[in-house]
């Protein structure tokens, strides 16, 4: 049975951006035909952690999806970064997913244990947060992304479709 997996993406929040890449990496894997898991995107949320928290609860509610890729956008880093958790005052909360495992293979990738302050945080906790207190067997990772461009954006979807992978494995 194939696995159902909901991948998410953030909207731009500076006027001179194109793009968010994290929105960009969701639009290539949008295309690459024949994978074997049951994708469902919700792309461009808002940058407003209780925006885009609600839409994303909501959708977590009406799919009730296997795995969760929240996905934003870092421009200052230049892999995929798969972030242990997420912090909201002096509470962590830390993904039910091993994350070695699930990097295993990747040439692009590193694990993160710094989510930022920005809305990724905010909207990782509150899933994660979420997830625990409904105790939901849905596991969730945050995958930051990367400026996308010609030396890397073959490296970076093929890490991301190995990271799909892996987790549905999981």
């Amino acid at each position: 049975m194939k696995k159902r997996i909901l991948l998410t993406s953030f909207d731009t929040w500076l006027n001179d951006q194109p793009s968010n890449s994290s929105d960009d990496l969701l639009q290539e894997v949008s295309q690459v035909e024949s994978l074997p898991h049951d994708l469902k995107f919700l792309r461009l949320l808002p940058v407003d952690v209780m925006l885009a928290s609600s839409w994303v609860i909501q959708k977590i509610s009406q799919l009730q999806p296997d795995y969760i890729i929240c996905c934003g956008m870092a421009a200052s880093r230049q892999r995929l970064s798969v972030e242990m958790g997420a912090n909201q005052g002096e509470n962590f909360l830390a993904t039910g997913v091993n994350l070695e495992k699930l990097v295993s293979g990747t040439v692009a990738t590193d694990i993160s244990s710094d989510c930022g302050k920005f809305v990724c945080e905010g909207l990782y906790y509150a899933v994660l947060d979420y997830l625990h207190q409904y105790q939901l067997t849905t596991r969730c990772i945050f995958v930051h992304v990367p400026v996308l461009n010609q030396e890397n954006l073959v490296a970076i979807v093929a890490d991301f479709l190995l990271i799909i992978h892996n987790l549905a494995l999981a």
